[in-house]
């Protein structure tokens, strides 16, 4: 396979960019190799600047559930940059996107906007922190919440590709506040309740996405929704991967609980900028203007942002997804374990609605320390025979994998031969 020119393109960038990349898990590093440059995309297909085209399983991290380049997106798009590219001052859009999400989740009467899905969980733990009066916050290791301070601990994603423990230049005062608990381990979590009087809340992904996708037990999520009551402590629900990629709403709801704040982004921007919080009004109104808690944006609810969220909802809503998505990672998971059976590779494969992990372990993967379990050697082998069989992956094992509407019987066929002769390779190690 030709990747002459993202070669040229990584040891240019390398002069300029900080590893030649934008986001740490572009870099390729747990996978070897350097990093590939797309050119452009359409549908289920991304190429990069060699013209090497993929079935493309990363989607932008999720947010391209309607294929790259949907034609009502594009064209919501495109009108909305001839009014204006962003004002700095409040526009319709963003009351009709604010009416779409709020619908989608119980429990949430308001909602900010915000640029990041960082953004908006910085905002969600000042805001408990503002209505509970306390400081401390729960959160499960392997999940991984935004590169602010006080949740760069324990994280997994790029911080598990990397190998890195935590962050350089994170004071020890920023994660004073912050307690690690492990995921599915609700005696983890009363052990913190037991210790300390001042948990303003629990913030944790109800499907996790950045340790690979892991579903909660029942008793695990359904307790820790009566815990966090019973205790006056705050459930923080981040469904900035989960969030209208299960269900047109979010996964909390398939989990069985609702959330005191969701923290949204992704899709609801339709692959721009776009994060957000929201809760009911007795929460909410603690927020500037109506409150005392700030948090401001002068790209918040930008219009061009606005515009391709309301299109990419609408057009969700319509088209009803989920039960083909379901169908399609079925499918996936079945030629994954099939395959790695075939050629004696250990394999196990999580998956919940359009997303879908395979550890490359021997191992139920429950939590963190299972995933840690998979060998990254074979899932660094993996990605690379997938690449050259004409899938783009996730450059991590500890990434999901998203599927999107535009993947047909046709892609599904190519899936399934690229995992086949893959895993052939993976086992002839």
């Amino acid at each position: 396979m030709n990747t002459k020119n993202s070669e040229k393109l990584y040891k240019k960038g390398c002069e300029n960019l900080v590893g030649a990349v934008n986001s740490p898990v572009r870099a390729f590093a747990s996978v070897g190799g350097n990093p590939l440059f797309i050119d452009k995309a359409k549908g289920a297909y991304i190429k990069d600047v060699d013209g090497n085209k993929y079935i493309d399983l990363v989607l932008s991290y999720g947010p391209m559930i309607l294929g790259h380049r949907n034609k009502k997106v594009e064209k919501a798009v495109t009108k909305a940059i001839k009014k204006g590219t962003s004002f700095g001052a409040s526009t319709n859009a963003e009351i009709k996107l604010a009416k779409i999400v709020c619908d989608a989740f119980p429990g949430m009467d308001k909602v900010r906007f915000v640029n990041s899905g960082t953004e908006a969980v910085l905002s969600a733990i000042r805001l408990a922190r503002a209505h509970t009066g306390k400081d401390k916050i729960i959160k499960f290791s392997g999940c991984y919440h935004g590169h602010m301070d006080a949740m760069l601990v324990a994280a997994g994603s790029g911080l598990a590709t990397l190998s890195l423990p935590g962050s350089k230049g994170v004071p020890a005062q920023s994660v004073e506040n912050t307690l690690i608990a492990e995921y599915n381990n609700l005696e983890s979590v009363k052990a913190h309740f037991d210790k300390h009087d001042d948990i303003a809340g629990v913030i944790l992904e109800p499907v996790t996405g950045n340790m690979g996708v892991v579903q909660p037990t029942d008793d695990f999520i359904k307790g820790l929704r009566a815990l966090t009551k019973e205790k006056n402590a705050l459930l923080i629900c981040d469904e900035v991967m989960t969030g209208f990629r299960s269900k047109f709403g979010g996964a909390q709801e398939l989990v069985g609980v609702e959330a005191d704040i969701t923290c949204l982004g992704k899709v609801i921007g339709g692959g721009f900028p776009v994060g957000a919080y929201g809760a009911r009004n007795e929460i909410m109104e603690n927020v500037a203007p109506l409150g005392g808690m700030y948090q401001a944006g002068t790209l918040s609810g930008n219009p061009i942002a606005m515009a391709a969220g309301i299109s990419t909802l609408t057009e969700l809503k319509n088209q009803n997804p989920y039960e083909k998505f379901n169908t399609v990672a079925e499918k996936l998971e079945e030629v994954l374990l099939s395959s790695a059976k075939k050629y004696g590779v250990d394999l196990k494969v999580n998956r919940f609605g359009s997303m879908i992990n395979p550890f490359f372990t021997n191992k139920e993967v429950t939590n963190f320390a299972d995933a840690q379990t998979s060998d990254t050697d074979k899932f660094a082998k993996f990605f690379w025979a997938m690449i050259e069989n004409g899938v783009f992956l996730p450059p991590s094992q500890f990434e999901a994998w998203f599927l999107s509407t535009t993947i047909t019987i046709k892609e599904l066929k190519k899936l399934e031969e690229a995992i086949d002769k893959s895993m052939l390779v993976v086992g002839s190690l």
